[in-house]
């Protein structure tokens, strides 16, 4: 039934989690796995005049992508060990969940952890989970 699972991942321990869930959910089907991070994109930032800069784009980019592969790896040896195929995507998106609808194209399901937040926080901060449920085509299966 699912060939191929998106699995997204932002190094909590929550996500971390649900990664190796999904791998392992995988191999019981005998389906592929995709694993995303997702960063923000480079920003400047601007106290009146001059420009104040805390660091270089091309500093936040080799750092960002330092960080995004020691998220993905954990995932792809933990892959590599089941015999479940493994990709790994990192990608630049002020929104997570329109980089995880958008790579989902190609899959059969996304399987995502839920950090479960609540009231205020839940409001203030917004969900991933949640906008990726509305805005996703294909089934999402949330781990918590």
């Amino acid at each position: 039934m699912f060939k191929h699972l998106l699995v997204p991942t932002d190094g909590t321990a929550l996500s971390s989690k649900a990664v190796r869930a999904a791998i392992d959910f995988a191999k019981t089907v005998s389906a592929a796995v995709t694993l995303i991070t997702v960063s923000e994109p480079f920003h400047i930032i601007a106290v009146d005049d001059p420009v104040l800069l805390l660091q270089t784009e091309e500093e936040y980019l080799k750092a960002s992508a330092q960080l995004a592969k020691k998220i993905l790896k954990g995932g792809e040896d933990y892959a590599q060990s089941k015999g479940v195929r493994v990709d790994s995507l990192h990608v630049y998106e002020v929104a997570p969940y329109r980089a995880i609808v958008g790579a989902s194209k190609g899959c059969d399901l996304i399987f995502m952890a839920s950090h479960g937040r609540k009231g205020i926080a839940a409001l203030l901060l917004g969900s991933e989970t949640q906008k990726v449920l509305t805005h996703a085509k294909i089934p999402v299966l949330v781990y918590r």
